[in-house]
Parts: C-alpha cells; structure tokens; sequence
C-alpha cells in the first residue's frame, strides 16, 4: 500500500513539475505566442534576422565584461526592469539572455504576460555560449 502511494505521489510530482516548465516559459506556443528556450545555435541564427531585439538581462558589470552582439542591456535587478520591457516592441521577435538563464528564464516569463508575441531564450545562458 504504502508503495502504491508514493508511485501516485511521484507521478503528480512530476507531471506538476513539467506543467510549471511549460507556464514559466520553457517552451510555450499558444494562439500564435512563441516563448521558448533554444540552443546557441538557434539563437546565433536568429541573430541574422534584421528584425530582432537582442536584450541582455544582466548586471551592467556583467554586460560591460562582454555580450552577444549589438545587445542592449535591460538590468533584471534594476527597479524599473518591467517598465523598460514594456518600452520594447512586443510584436517584434525578442532575443534574451542572462549568465546561465535563470534571470532570463523570469524575464521571458514575464514577457509572455506583457504580451510579447515572439521571445527565445539562450539556454545556458552567455556562460554557455560558444561564439565568444
């Protein structure tokens, strides 16, 4: 008995852990909204694209010590982080990062409730991107 109860336990343990993946923007397209983290060589070749947004979430420390690009950086620390993502054009498509993607992770959740329609999220961050 007590085994039939901790299969059940685990098993809504790890389905709950994959639906809150999808929410917080692990990879997410509904009605035509697409949030998703991508591998660095997606996003390097996403950084083709003349129409994209380039948005680097980290410390000015951090961004001034290198970047991806012609990146602007939008500090997920600063107090006014949400306000200078909504000054960003949500229909265009929004590339982001962080060091290792978690503050990115947030950002492009919260992107998604702005209603940006288009964000890609470097997974691994800049820490794991291998074009330096």
């Amino acid at each position: 008995m007590t085994k039939i109860i901790i299969l059940i336990t685990g098993f809504f343990f790890f389905t709950s852990c994959s639906d809150a993946q999808t929410k917080n923007g692990m990879e997410s397209s509904e009605a035509g909204v697409i949030n998703k983290v991508v591998a660095a060589k997606d996003f390097q070749a996403k950084l083709g694209d003349e129409n994209i947004q380039l948005i680097d979430v980290r410390t000015p420390a951090e961004y001034s010590a290198g970047k991806i690009g012609d990146a602007s950086n939008v500090d997920f620390y600063a107090d006014d982080f949400k306000a200078q993502l909504e000054k960003l054009d949500k229909t265009k498509p929004t590339l982001i990062y962080c060091a290792s993607g978690g503050r990115s992770g947030n950002a492009a959740s919260m992107m998604k409730d702005l209603g940006f329609q288009e964000v890609y999220d470097l997974q691994g961050g800049y820490k794991g991107w291998p074009f330096k």
